[in-house]
């Protein structure tokens, strides 16, 4: 009989009764096991402890790593800090105000850039072209929309790139394990954090993340709460309403103010957030077990072609994707805003031309003057004045109004609205920021003041603007009872926030 080591002498043993062997050849293996003192469970042991000193042989050659005691030495310590019941959140607060800083601080010359060099192609053309409905187009449609797409771009990239900074590094998990303790004195838990962050990026994805939620009452109040959360479609608002009606100033020299309001705004939307949830907790009755339960991750260092390729990407979906939109919107406002009612159109050219050759008429005046009538006589000047009296209290003019409305296909449309609209209004190669801090209303007072500004702010915390978030909601929750109660709650929450709002800062 052929040698056999103990292991495979087990195996055979083992199955023996299965192998097609003589009587004789039988009778000798169970001698062989009768007489040879064998473990078999011992032969089992040793075999594995050679398998794996063999495989950490291999490995010490191989692969070099860090003593894994420092390192969870340094995480420990790391954690005792930013995860400490009072401190983790002063840091937190901290992290938040140097990424709302940096926004703006970072962004600021090339968005001046862009705004600059798109103003003066708009005056180019104007100079070259012959004066008809095409260049009209080109210039405060396509133009005007493009301006309004692509200045934001420098925002958007440096606001992704540093929250991928802090998902990379792990603080990211680590933020939904200190807020669990407050997330469940409203009726959510830990595994809340996550959707509501992603809510910053987008409501859509966000929503749907909210899958993996067990409890079906946390999840349901997730997904009410999380279109409150300031996504990136409401940046552009913030940014051109922050720098058109909140002075340019450092507080205590080193501290922008506008980071500050910026960081007021998204933690009004989060604030706003527990509050709501706090409240319908009462009312929504679904008794489940809830749980959280969470691995931290180790603090890495961030993975910078990962950063570099979060910004490409967050750039390309905002340009070509919410730019899409911007710009059907904005090619639609230009024929709205361009065209109205012959009767009307006809009274205001006759008024123009009457005026233009009386003796020592100011053709430049009269010409602004004739674009904003024009304007008004308009289908959407014509629209806007209807809806301007439900907004008048608000502080909102007729053209802001207009915006509102285009907005609810996406919230950044309002600065692509604005610019076709005053762009048809003021063809000067002024900057649209500029247009519209020299706009004013008929009694001559200023339309975008700062009680006007900030009411305007508010209501884009608050407003649920966004078709694509009901949609989500309506397949995420199986019904359109959700969805509607979430569209009638949060305009009615503008809607008082932002009146609340104009009357403080009147």
């Amino acid at each position: 009989m052929p040698e056999l080591s103990e292991y495979k002498a087990l195996h055979l043993a083992i199955n023996q009764a299965e192998i097609d062997i003589v009587d004789s050849k039988k009778r000798l293996v169970e001698e062989s096991i009768r007489s040879i003192p064998f473990n078999k469970t011992k032969a089992q042991a040793d075999e594995i402890m050679d398998r794996y000193a063999r495989i950490k042989t291999i490995m010490q050659n191989t692969v070099v790593e860090p003593d894994p005691l420092q390192k969870n030495l340094f995480t420990d310590k790391l954690d005792n800090l930013l995860l400490h019941r009072r401190w983790g959140y002063i840091i937190l607060l901290a992290v938040l105000f140097l990424l709302f800083q940096s926004v703006f601080w970072l962004a600021a010359w090339p968005m001046d850039w862009i705004e600059a060099g798109f103003a003066a192609v708009g005056s180019g053309l104007g100079n070259v072209l012959p004066e008809t409905w095409w260049s009209d187009l080109l210039i405060n449609g396509v133009v005007a929309g493009l301006s309004g797409i692509l200045v934001f771009v420098p925002q958007i990239m440096i606001l992704f790139g540093l929250i991928t900074l802090l998902e990379d590094s792990g603080y990211m998990a680590r933020i939904s394990f200190l807020t669990d303790r407050l997330m469940r004195s409203v009726g959510l838990n830990g595994k809340s954090v996550m959707p509501m962050i992603s809510g910053f990026a987008c409501a859509v994805p966000a929503i749907m993340s909210a899958r993996s939620i067990e409890n079906k009452k946390e999840r349901l109040l997730t997904i009410l709460v999380t279109p409150l959360m300031s996504c990136s479609a409401r940046l552009p608002v913030y940014t051109i309403l922050i720098g058109l009606v909140i002075p340019s100033k450092l507080v205590l020299g080193f501290l922008s103010l506008h980071g500050l309001v910026m960081m007021g705004l998204y933690l009004l939307g989060l604030i706003l957030a527990l509050i709501v949830s706090w409240i319908a907790k009462w009312f929504i009755h679904i008794n489940e077990k809830s749980f959280f339960i969470l691995e931290l991750p180790t603090y890495r260092s961030p993975r910078w072609k990962n950063v570099v390729q979060t910004m490409i990407n967050k750039a390309k979906v905002f340009v070509f994707d919410a730019g899409k939109i911007i710009m059907i919107i904005s090619l639609i406002l230009w024929f709205l805003s361009s065209y109205g009612p012959s009767a009307g159109m006809k009274k205001v050219e006759e008024n123009y031309a009457t005026r233009l050759a009386q003796p020592g008429a100011d053709s430049t005046s009269l010409e602004r003057e004739y674009n904003s009538d024009k304007l008004a006589h308009s289908y959407a000047g014509i629209l806007g004045k209807g809806i301007e009296p439900v907004i008048k209290p608000l502080g909102y003019d007729w053209k802001i109004g207009i915006a509102l409305i285009t907005s609810f296909a996406a919230r950044e449309v309002f600065v692509g609205t604005m610019a076709t609209l005053y762009s048809v209004e003021d063809d000067s190669d002024r900057t649209l920021r500029e247009k519209m801090k020299a706009a004013r209303r008929p009694d001559g007072t200023a339309v975008y003041t700062l009680a006007t500004g900030i009411s305007l702010m508010i209501f884009y915390v608050f407003a649920m603007q966004c078709m694509s978030t009901l949609a989500v909601v309506k397949r995420e929750t199986k019904s359109w009872k959700w969805p509607v109660i979430q569209l009638v709650y949060m305009t009615a929450l503008a809607y008082v926030m932002a009146w609340v709002g104009y009357l403080i800062f009147s």
